[in-house]
């Protein structure tokens, strides 16, 4: 029976309620939060990346205790973790599958987005903090990538901070701040140690907290991009919307329990996933008079490394790894169509959709390769797919033809 109006709860849920608005915030959040009734499968993404945030930090928390930063001792510790520390192998292998994970609900979370149109109008701002997010996760990885102090770390270190040096005047200064010293040393893994578990975590987290909040202000969008707060009943409450809870977090468990029934697979039988997540160089210790045979970052920075090395001169290279990034945050004003949704959009925005999406992946695939003729000749090619998608979105999408978009939300695929 509930307690009359005006009336403290009793137990410990209404002492903690006195002092903590903790049953108004999960009124709100979960309870009074109404969500279109149409999400599919490509709405799982979005809490999937929470939970792998959770693993990443909850798994990195345990590696830090055991992990001893510095150049002579860094990677014999990672290698007391996987061989003497109790299920240390376990541990690792969670960290560094969990960071593979991770980029790929995001890459499949903002595609998302660009099926649905759900950076357009009034969500801009969530938009920006998602991508703020993802430029953190960047950073994140990179610092955390380096930190096994393997060959391949050292080396796809050297590689990307040299980037800094294109910077006209403050470049050279920057890439000595950045290192700390005169080369990748001891000082760098310090650096990037303090900024991996302390720095990044802590701007990620507040990121984060800023795009939650911006969801629940402006709302989810959904698969048919039609705003459901214009359609209310005599209650207030949208026609086309359902609670939260217990709905949708129901449903997630289910899409929870599937990703990591496959996480478990690949942890627990494929944790280098044939040398993509974990590469044989970087079981080797650093060494400066050592090249790996064939340098590349992590599988989710080389469709930027491949565009990278398609172009001769690095500074333009550099600059168009910086242009590939950045252009992301400029797609809510480059979309100049009427709806939101690929559902109802023409051929013209799909055909670039597809064709962005293509280029991505062999970027990616090409990103892996050595620089080959063939390679670089493709990966130039495949780069100006990439940027036609951004370049001439004002252009096509304005010119597309849409259909009609219904007034309540459908339920087909």
């Amino acid at each position: 029976m509930a307690a009359p109006e005006g009336t403290a709860k009793p137990g410990l849920w209404g002492w903690i309620n006195k002092r903590l608005p903790a049953e108004d915030f999960v009124r709100s959040q979960l309870l009074e939060y109404y969500a279109p009734k149409n999400f599919n499968v490509w709405y799982f993404f979005g809490s999937l990346a929470l939970l792998v945030l959770v693993i990443q930090l909850l798994s990195g928390i345990f590696l830090t205790m055991f992990y001893k930063v510095g150049e002579a001792t860094a990677f014999d510790s990672v290698e007391y973790i996987m061989r003497e520390v109790n299920y240390g192998w376990l541990i690792r292998y969670l960290h560094s599958t969990g960071a593979s994970a991770f980029f790929v609900v995001v890459y499949l979370h903002m595609f998302r987005a660009l099926l649905y149109g759900s950076y357009k109008a009034p969500r801009e701002l969530l938009w920006l903090f998602g991508m703020l997010v993802y430029l953190a996760l960047m950073a994140e990885a990179f610092m955390g990538y380096v930190l096994p102090w393997g060959n391949m770390s050292y080396w796809g270190a050297q590689v990307i901070v040299n980037l800094f040096s294109t910077i006209p005047v403050v470049g050279p200064g920057l890439v000595e701040w950045i290192r700390g010293d005169y080369g990748i040393a001891d000082a760098t893994l310090n650096r990037f140690f303090a900024l991996h578990v302390v720095a990044v975590p802590l701007g990620l987290l507040l990121l984060v907290a800023l795009h939650l909040v911006a969801l629940r202000q402006v709302g989810s969008n959904n698969p048919d991009g039609i705003e459901i707060k214009e359609h209310k009943g005599p209650d207030g409450k949208p026609l086309d919307g359902i609670p939260f809870h217990p709905y949708y977090t129901v449903k997630d468990v289910v899409g929870v329990g599937v990703f990591l029934i496959a996480f478990a697979v690949v942890v627990f039988f494929v944790p280098t996933f044939n040398d993509i997540f974990l590469e044989k160089p970087n079981f080797e210790p650093a060494n400066p008079l050592s090249t790996p045979e064939h340098i590349a970052p992590v599988w989710y920075f080389t469709p930027f490394y491949a565009m990278l090395r398609a172009v001769p001169d690095q500074r333009l290279g550099a600059l168009l790894m910086l242009l590939a990034i950045l252009a992301f945050f400029f797609l809510p004003w480059l979309d100049r169509s009427p709806v939101k949704s690929v559902r109802y959009r023409g051929w013209i925005y799909r055909a670039f959709l597809t064709v962005f999406t293509v280029s991505f992946l062999v970027l990616m695939y090409l990103g892996l390769k050595p620089a080959s003729v063939a390679y670089v000749y493709a990966a130039r090619v495949f780069t100006a797919g990439y940027f036609a998608f951004f370049v001439l979105m004002p252009f096509y999408t304005r010119w597309d033809r849409t259909r009609p978009v219904p007034t309540r939300v459908t339920f087909h695929a």
